[in-house]
């Protein structure tokens, strides 16, 4: 498995037999500038994302229109890009789809969805999180939230083991809340920062969930370098 971060809330993530771009922004990505686009979306397979609002979404029509791949999504946002002439997989929280080999779970969020850049505001469905299941292992991907007791829940059905967790602060959880949250209700085995050093309104490192989670390897991304993790043993 290879995680692959494009800077603030973009993920690539190659995981069994599929390709997915997490909230691909890239070209008002301040991280992502000067960083080979042509790269970052080479073979994708789906993109997943978890809410409206443009540093997440606005530039999935234009990679499914690119690349000839589906966006999966909570289903009300589906409806607006299904109608723009993309091809959708909505869906919503609990529900689970397949692809190829691996399994994403939509979770609950605590946040907001406005589509935002596309010339006028509308509403856009709400805010998710992920699970994404494949190779034994399990990616709670939180996205944009604060701590909810629901993620109690989540540990016990899904028991992931990397969480990849939006926590810059302000729009988000910071990263003593979220150090936290892996303290109360987690047992993971690695933690990534996201979210994260874009703006100087959010947090600039990592340091205080390092210092809050001394039971996980806390690995700070850097743009277009792959965290490797080796598929679980049967």
């Amino acid at each position: 498995m290879k995680i692959i971060w494009l800077g603030h809330a973009s993920w690539r993530i190659e995981i069994a037999d599929q390709v997915l771009l997490v909230d691909p922004w890239l070209g008002g990505n301040p991280l992502f500038k000067g960083h080979d686009r042509k790269a970052a979306l080479a073979d994708a397979t789906a993109i997943l994302i978890t809410h409206a609002h443009g540093d997440h979404a606005s530039e999935a029509e234009g990679i499914v229109k690119e690349c000839g791949i589906p966006i999966a999504c909570i289903a009300e946002l589906g409806d607006i890009w299904e109608q723009a002439g993309c091809k959708t997989i909505g869906f919503n929280k609990g529900g689970t789809i397949e692809l190829g080999k691996v399994l994403v779970t939509m979770v609950n969020a605590v946040h907001s969805s406005t589509h935002d850049f596309s010339g006028k505001m509308m509403p856009a469905g709400s805010e998710a999180g992920y699970m994404i299941a494949g190779e034994g292992h399990v990616i709670f991907v939180s996205r944009d939230t604060d701590i909810t007791a629901d993620m109690g829940l989540w540990a016990e059905l899904h028991q992931p083991d990397i969480g990849i967790l939006n926590c810059g602060g302000h729009y988000t959880m910071d990263m003593a809340r979220a150090a936290y949250a892996c303290r109360k209700f987690f047992a993971f085995k690695t933690v990534i920062p996201s979210h994260y050093r874009t703006f100087p309104l959010l947090a600039q490192d990592a340091e205080v969930l390092k210092a809050g989670v001394p039971g996980a390897a806390v690995v700070e991304p850097e743009v277009m370098r792959a965290i490797e993790i080796s598929a679980a043993a049967d």
